[in-house]
């Protein structure tokens, strides 16, 4: 076993759990089960992210992710945390929710909960850097890049993989789709999927402000659609507008001094001045959800398992938490009595997490249903309800605690530092 190869794997090599997927979610699931040091995986990657040296200071991408406690308790345990931290991430200890056609409110603070911090905005190759380093240096972990699924059959108590990159077979007991939203593991396995898109399509820009970034993340709902500011370090935001297809088409169109008055005439104030864009891009909304996680002798985490609308930023913390209970159902039991592909195991792992993503999605879906345009007697009930949440210690102590992933039926990864 190599877990540097980049390079041809030997066809007769039979691997215990075959990842497609190398990004975030897929890494920490290969960083998870690298912690037993005796199951042999493989993750296969198609191309790998842009470096970023430790020290420096590239310029920010625009896709960033906020991590809640849970998973940074994960990455800290497969031992990936340092690397982010070596590399950029800000913490936020501060979150604000506010109706922009009404007066309420709430206000989320760490120290209410006695917590140092709610979470850190991470660039997503951060992320997957930070855990590609860990799983390259994992005895157990073949690295396989640039390299895909073309499919796979089934044997008698394993998979038979065919790859896109000239090698015949790679066989494992069990196969892991973690290959996000357009899964070509879940589409090989037959499991269908029930979706559904938003009208709205996300904006989102990285932008230079002239005021230094506090440690607050807020998001206030418009009728046109939610709108929402992550603190990134120094005199850097990440900004999120939601709205109708064609105008975020005209908006990604506008010249930068354009864009910037638009965004100044549309955020609140609590920004500052926007001195410069960075980057920007878009992407549409959708609501999917699979309706099986598992099949015969395979799996799905992740992106390929459930998409959800990313008001909350819940997304990448949710795979991560697929992650690892899948890790945990597959480790259990000891040494030598691990079928990672055992029919029970999976179904444990399917019952248990995909129970926890239908209520989050359902609590997302209805979150963003509730905000659309109303009645002024329902904006009215709607504003007194983020006041009375405002106000409820016990009800906004649960809210923080779903918020920062710390509450529900967490798997060991997530529920402490080791």
């Amino acid at each position: 076993m190599n877990a540097h190869s980049d390079t041809s794997a030997d066809a007769s090599v039979d691997y215990d759990v075959i990842i497609v997927g190398g990004g975030m979610v897929g890494s920490l699931l290969a960083a998870a089960l690298a912690l037993d040091g005796v199951l042999k995986i493989a993750v296969l990657e198609q191309r790998e992210p842009e470096p970023f040296v430790p020290g420096t200071q590239p310029p920010y991408d625009v896709r960033v992710s906020a991590l809640s406690i849970a998973t940074q308790r994960m990455l800290n345990n497969v031992g990936a945390w340092q690397g982010i931290l070596d590399r950029r991430a800000c913490p936020f200890r501060q979150m604000k929710v506010w109706d922009g056609e009404a007066d309420g409110s709430t206000h989320f603070r760490a120290d209410d909960i006695g917590a140092p911090e709610l979470g850190h905005i991470v660039e997503n190759r951060v992320l997957q850097l930070a855990l590609l380093d860990t799983i390259k240096a994992a005895r157990t972990v073949d690295y396989l890049c640039p390299a895909s699924l073309v499919g796979y059959r089934q044997g008698k108590d394993r998979v038979i993989c065919e790859l896109s990159d000239g090698r015949s077979t790679v066989t494992a007991r069990l196969l892991v789709g973690a290959d996000g939203a357009r899964s070509t593991v879940r589409e090989l396995a037959g499991i269908e999927l029930e979706h559904s898109s938003y009208p709205h399509h996300a904006l989102v820009a990285t932008v230079d402000t002239e005021l230094g970034q506090q440690d607050i993340t807020w998001q206030r709902f418009q009728p046109t659609g939610p709108e929402a500011m992550l603190p990134l370090c120094g005199h850097r935001a990440s900004l999120v507008w939601y709205h109708d297809e064609e105008h975020v088409r005209q908006l990604k169109a506008l010249s930068d001094e354009a864009f910037i008055e638009a965004l100044q005439a549309s955020f609140p104030a609590e920004l500052g001045g926007i001195r410069g864009v960075l980057e920007r891009g878009s992407f549409p909304i959708v609501k999917a959800h699979a309706r099986q996680y598992v099949a015969e002798r395979v799996a799905l985490v992740g992106d390929a398992a459930h998409t959800v609308h990313p008001l909350a930023g819940q997304g990448v913390n949710l795979g991560m938490l697929d992650a690892a209970a899948l890790a945990e159902v597959i480790l259990d039991g000891g040494a030598g009595t691990r079928d990672a592909g055992q029919r029970r195991r999976l179904r444990r792992y399917e019952r248990w997490r995909r129970g926890e993503n239908a209520m989050m999605i359902s609590i997302l879906d209805g979150f963003y249903h509730a905000f659309k345009p109303q009645p002024g007697g329902v904006r009215s009930l709607r504003s007194a309800a983020l006041n009375m949440a405002d106000r409820a210690g016990p009800l906004k102590s649960l809210v923080m605690r779903y918020a920062m992933g710390t509450a529900g039926d967490l798997p060991a990864l997530a529920r402490q530092l080791r």
